[in-house]
């Protein structure tokens, strides 16, 4: 189907799904749970080909969406009209969905990302087209079949086939109301100008260099062992992994060891088998761009810790690297199997170090000192702060970044007000 039927059919299913009953449209929701649930090896197995996920972290992510969309079917109705108390005899706030909303979505999480957007567009009455990263049309084209399983009306939501070129055509169109996408920081940067041409809204959730502050009083083991996690699972392809590991002098001579011995434990190996841990990067082009990176550190200074090889096209042996603040790489996003490392001697050392980077998404704070806990979460200019634990998304906490990590709120009972146009109703 042409991409102008595509669309045409979302603003025709738009009239008629505005109007079905919010508990309606979570029935469905819970159908399309269950086949994420039943289905989540057949699913996991299109992730793992297209983007070379180790298929446990693959099978592990359709059941998180399988979670995320339960989350939604049962939710409360926080659409429905707000009375307010004024002179009026009639004072109401409405919530009304805009329409047709153009999702731009990309590969490292093909099933989680699309659905965490697509849910709650969808539940709020709007209809949704997709713009899946070019490796990953298998599971976009998967998740339309899901939908439609599921009992949602043919152009709830569809996948558009299209490459990058043809997605300024796409946003222009008078059909599109609004934009989400997940990506880098020049793609949000260029979706952002043109929907901002236009006049249509715009959420972005962009890159990170998240700080994972490591101080003298807390679990130095526990750290170790949810850094690496943090750091290597998706072969670190994650916007809100660990990136940067920020560590007390103090600790330094104690922890760096243990930290090594757990971050050694990640191997690349076949995706497709269950024991693997890491598998390598979703492309070779990717690979290279990561390579580029890590020299461009070591010119500027960085010390090797663990020095990033590689063994294949796509394959590396994780890579640590120790980085003072100045060193141009911390302006970029790293994204792939490389961590770096950070000394701070105090807590305002460590807050300005986690700080002086463009982007803003999700730090983690590792201290037992509730007063230490509450001054970083007083400081840090991050959209998420997680103490004593890796960030992780999570569907009922809001997920969003500050700077140039991106505006807009993902998950959660506000990611349902994300896309409707508020109006007032008053009247005597």
């Amino acid at each position: 189907m042409k991409i102008e039927n595509k669309l045409k059919r979302a603003q025709i299913t738009f009239e008629s799904w505005k109007t079905v009953p919010f508990k309606e449209k979570q029935k469905l929701l819970k159908k399309l749970a269950k086949i994420l649930d039943d289905e989540a090896e057949k699913f996991a197995k299109t992730i793992t080909k297209e983007m070379n996920k180790p298929i446990s972290q693959s099978i592990s992510e359709v059941k998180k969406c399988a979670v995320m969309v339960r989350y939604y079917a049962e939710a409360e109705n926080i659409l429905k009209p707000e009375k307010i108390k004024t002179e009026f005899r009639v004072s109401e706030i409405h919530y009304i969905p805009k329409g047709v909303i153009l999702g731009v979505m990309p590969w490292n999480f093909p099933f989680w990302q699309v659905i965490r957007f697509a849910v709650p567009a969808v539940l709020a009455g709007n209809t949704v087209v997709l713009k899946h990263a070019s490796i990953c049309f298998g599971s976009g084209n998967a998740i339309e079949k899901i939908f439609l399983q599921a009992g949602f009306p043919k152009g709830v939501f569809q996948n558009l086939e299209i490459g990058h070129q043809e997605v300024k055509t796409v946003l222009e169109h008078p059909i599109i109301k609004a934009v989400s996408l997940t990506g880098s920081e020049k793609a949000g940067a260029e979706v952002a100008s043109i929907a901002g041409q236009k006049i249509k809204k715009s959420l972005l959730e962009l890159g990170g260099s998240d700080a994972f502050i490591v101080l003298d009083d807390c679990d130095l083991q526990a750290a170790a062992e949810s850094g690496a996690k943090s750091r290597l699972l998706n072969c670190g392809q994650a916007c809100n992994a660990a990136k940067r590991f920020i560590i007390q002098k103090k600790v330094e001579k104690e922890f760096l060891p243990i930290f090594v011995r757990e971050y050694q434990k990640f191997v690349a190996g076949d995706p497709l088998k269950k024991k693997t841990n890491m598998a390598g990067m979703a492309r070779e082009d990717l690979a290279d761009e990561l390579e580029q990176q890590y020299n461009k550190a070591l010119k500027n200074g960085a010390e090797i810790i663990l020095p990033l090889t590689r063994i294949s096209s796509t394959e590396f042996v994780p890579g640590l690297i120790k980085v003072k603040a100045g060193n141009p790489i911390l302006q970029e996003e790293l994204f792939g199997p490389l961590g770096m490392v950070m000394i701070a001697k105090d807590d305002q050392q460590a807050v300005q170090l986690a700080n002086d980077i463009p982007f803003g998404l999700s730090d983690s704070v590792w201290t037992n000192d509730k007063k230490r806990q509450q001054f970083y979460v007083n400081h840090l200019e991050s959209g998420t702060v997680s103490i004593n634990k890796a960030t992780s998304s999570d569907p009922r906490l809001p997920f969003g970044g500050a700077k140039s990590s991106g505006y807009g709120t993902e998950l959660s009972m506000v990611a349902l007000k994300e896309f409707v146009n508020v109006r007032t109703v008053v009247g005597k």
